[in-house]
């Protein structure tokens, strides 16, 4: 697989987080009730997003692959 299927794929993976992030953040705020299941969803969602910001800046700051 070449380097820069690689990044696309990993990409995609940031970006699955993401969704994964915007799922959590809506079951926190809209669905449950309990005040430490509220925090550990969005606790969970925030980690999520963090991880997903940090992979894509790094994909993206890896600059062009060579051909």
């Amino acid at each position: 697989m070449s380097e820069g299927l690689m990044k696309m794929w990993i990409a995609f993976g940031a970006i699955a987080f993401m969704f994964f992030s915007v799922f959590f953040i809506y079951v926190s705020r809209f669905k449950l009730k309990r005040k430490f299941s509220k925090g550990l969803t969005a606790t969970f969602a925030y980690l999520f997003m963090v991880i997903a910001g940090l992979i894509i800046m790094i994909v993206v700051f890896s600059g062009p692959v060579q051909k």
